[in-house]
């Protein structure tokens, strides 16, 4: 199946053992040794459902889709455990996580020899077998709620706007946490990948793609490394496999999908992180060229002056420069709301203006005292632990989640709002008690919630700084292909 659309699975008659989770997919950069093939694999396509002991074939729970994130590049938040939120739903839903393939196993095209975006076509027949089989497990196939984080979110966004928003029935509801605009790029202006990581497979022939084909995984994993820069840009950027327009899954920036209304009409729940870059700018960056490199390479088709004008909305107040680092604060200020806060709020902002749906947005504001003390403040997707609970996502949640700790209970508020949502498609059905009425959002106020330490909430209009760098950026997104 390499570089091919994903299929069903073959039937087998009998009973399956399924007590283990399956290999994750095969991520760029992993190196090609012994450790990583005993986790990762080209055979990976597994999918993980968590149902409530009582659960039957009758039972019709509402079921949350989670995809994980990422970066198109790995499975990052592989094999996380769905039972601390069915727990908070008071064992009422199914969750169901699963793998897709990334890098050039999910996201490697030439035109018309590789269907684009493979890793997409994955989440779609992962969704297709859940409309087929999760009844089995107690779910009801007529109310799926997709969610994911950064990569994760960025397929919500797909999904949502797949298809130029024509609806394929899969889904009643969306969660997006750090949804991700990234560079978007048509197949021919991606060709540049094919071809160098032909070349670096050994693999420049005139079939190129029958070469590839006969290599083996150690050998295609050793050619998986993060190498070319976008066109235009001096460096690699951050990840470097996306999904491409392709006039089928993705047939327009994601800008222009939002603003022309070509997006599937189910509420939502779009969101961010307070400090989303700091942990994706490079700690270093002390001077403006440094900072614009930065951000150019992520952006090539940004202009002289789109850089100046960023420069301007995000001013260095950092009085310690010329020290090292001294521009990593502002850095990381534009980057994170130029990938993962304007577009979340450029989402929640069109879905109101269409007038159709209802969305809610949210900011994630929960200090954790390690990381503040490592300088990354509130960081990208670090919601995920609160939602899915801190014992269930490898040891990789802050301290101060865990139960007794200083945010316990901003976990408990993020899992109340989360259920209610996934069983009623409204975050405030079964809300913790004293908590906000998370109100939908509105192009008027743009008023979102605010998730503090220790799990005080409040509504909060967004701030004028924040409107006049999102109100930039949307003006440039389409022009700079995100």
């Amino acid at each position: 199946m390499r570089f091919k659309p994903p299929s069903d699975p073959s039937s087998i008659h009998g009973i399956q053992q399924a007590d283990k989770h399956g290999l994750i997919c095969l991520g760029t950069g992993s190196p090609a040794n012994n450790e990583t093939f005993e986790s990762q694999s080209e055979d990976c396509l597994f999918i993980d459902v968590y149902a409530p002991t009582q659960a039957t074939a009758t039972s019709k729970l509402p079921v949350f889709f989670f995809i994980q994130g990422g970066g198109f590049v790995s499975n990052s938040n592989s094999n996380y455990n769905g039972s601390g939120l069915i727990e908070a739903s008071d064992r009422s839903i199914l969750v169901v996580t699963f793998n897709y393939r990334v890098g050039p196993y999910g996201f490697l095209t030439n035109g018309n020899q590789i269907t684009p975006n493979n890793g997409l076509w994955d989440q779609v027949k992962a969704l297709q077998w859940i409309q087929k089989h999760i009844h089995k497990f107690g779910g009801n196939p007529r109310h799926v709620v997709i969610g994911g984080d950064s990569a994760g979110a960025a397929s919500v966004s797909y999904h949502l706007t797949r298809d130029r928003g024509n609806n394929h029935g899969l889904f009643v509801g969306a969660a997006a946490e750090s949804v991700s605009f990234s560079t978007l790029l048509t197949v021919n202006q991606s060709q540049y990948l094919y071809d160098s990581f032909a070349i670096r497979a050994g693999c420049a022939t005139t079939n190129s793609l029958a070469c590839l084909r006969s290599k083996s995984s150690q050998e295609l994993q050793s050619a998986n490394v993060n190498l070319q820069p976008l066109p235009g840009a001096q460096n690699p950027q951050l990840f470097a496999w996306n999904p491409v327009i392709d006039g089928d899954f993705i047939s327009e920036i994601t800008y222009d999908a939002y603003k022309n209304g070509h997006f599937v009409r189910v509420p939502v729940i779009v969101g961010d992180d307070t400090n989303g870059g700091t942990v994706f700018a490079p700690r270093d960056t002390t001077t403006m060229p440094q900072m614009n490199t930065f951000l150019h390479d992520q952006f090539p088709f940004l202009s002289l002056n789109d850089l100046e004008a960023i420069d301007r909305l995000y001013p260095n107040t950092n009085t310690s420069c010329p020290q090292p680092g001294c521009r990593w604060r502002q850095v990381s200020a534009a980057y994170g709301d130029m990938r993962y806060k304007c577009p979340g709020l450029y989402i929640n902002h069109q879905y109101n203006s269409h007038g159709e749906t209802a969305s809610w947005a949210y900011q994630w504001n929960v200090e954790d005292p390690a990381q503040i003390a490592d300088g990354v403040g509130v960081p990208h997707t670090v919601e995920v632990h609160a939602i899915f609970g801190p014992n269930n996502t490898h040891g990789q949640a802050p301290r101060s989640y865990y139960p007794g700790m200083s945010n316990s209970q901003a976990v408990a508020i993020a899992q109340a709002y989360w259920t209610s949502f996934i069983r009623t498609l409204d975050p405030n059905t079964y809300r913790v008690a004293n908590s906000a009425k998370w109100t939908t959002y509105s192009k008027h106020d743009m008023r979102h919630l605010v998730v503090n330490s220790g799990g005080r909430t409040e509504m909060v209009a967004m701030p004028g700084k924040l409107r006049d760098a999102c109100n930039f950026f949307a003006e440039i997104g389409s022009r700079i292909k995100q």
